[in-house]
């Protein structure tokens, strides 16, 4: 079934415009969610606004938006003024700058679109792909829709531009606030562990490889609940242990347990010789 655009743009640097369609580049699985029901009757409930002041039911029409400033205090807004307050939609990507294709730390990545060409703009698409994969650049650029301003990331496979919308700066925790180990791996350590990864490697991502063992775990459980069967809570898991990190490596690879008689042998052998004398 072909992908189904859900907008359209225009990508513009100098005096070049490229028209383009923009499609969700992945679906996500329906969610297994539980709604909330009466105990009593097993009527699903529904949600209320309540004023903790009057302790009253507030209908959705006679509530308003506004901002806290202070403790309780807040800015009232009428719709009329939130959409003043809100982006200009342009509908227009305009790339800002071009950078090396890797130089975009992954912690910046929100969420990712294939952009297609729109009517008029193959040549222009095939053009601006080709060339930003021949020279290993990507576009850094600003996307104005839906009431904000997003800042994107345009790559090229060769064949189509994909458009992954980043987060901003100040929304990226900077990684010097989580402790690092001051501890340095010693090259043997580093060794053993190096022969672990390249035991586990593969050459390319596969992801059909993996899916969501929790997700079909709980679908087979409440299959098995809807029937009548009793639901048993799994075992807790055991508290990771902190153990020798040479020997871990090592069994890890399968050295540990040839290793282990030999020193067990040398260790008695004096035992034996001092008993004969």
């Amino acid at each position: 079934m072909p992908a189904r655009a859900m907008g359209s743009a225009a990508i513009s640097f100098g005096l070049v415009t490229v028209p383009v369609r923009i499609y969700p580049a992945v679906q996500s699985s329906a969610g297994i969610s539980f709604h909330m029901l009466h105990k009593k009757d097993g009527v699903r409930l529904k949600q209320q606004f309540i004023c903790p002041k009057d302790e009253e039911v507030v209908p959705r029409s006679e509530t308003v938006r506004g901002y806290e400033i202070a403790k309780d205090k807040y800015v009232i807004f009428t719709d009329q003024e939130l959409q003043a307050l809100a982006e200009k939609a342009t509908n227009g990507i305009e790339i800002k700058e071009f950078v090396p294709d890797d130089s975009v730390d992954p912690v910046y990545f929100e969420r990712t679109y294939y952009l297609g060409a729109d009517k008029g703009g193959d040549k222009a698409y095939a053009l601006l792909a080709d060339a930003m994969k021949d020279s290993g650049k990507a576009a850094l650029a600003q996307y104005a829709a839906r009431g904000k301003d997003y800042l994107v990331l345009l790559r090229s496979n060769g064949d189509r531009l994909m458009m992954q919308q980043l987060y901003h700066a100040d929304e990226v925790r900077p990684a010097s606030e989580v402790p690092a180990p001051e501890r340095k791996s010693t090259p043997a350590e580093l060794k053993l562990a190096r022969q672990l990864i390249d035991q586990v490697s593969s050459d390319s991502f596969h992801p059909e490889k993996y899916a969501d063992e929790v997700r079909k775990r709980i679908e087979q459980l409440i299959k098995a609940k809807a029937k009548g069967q009793p639901i048993e809570a799994p075992s807790p898991r055991r508290k990771a242990e902190v153990v020798d990190l040479m020997e871990a490596l090592k069994k890890s690879l399968g050295q540990g347990g040839r290793r282990a008689p030999a020193r067990a042998a040398r260790r008695e052998e004096p035992a034996r010789k001092t008993a004969r004398r």
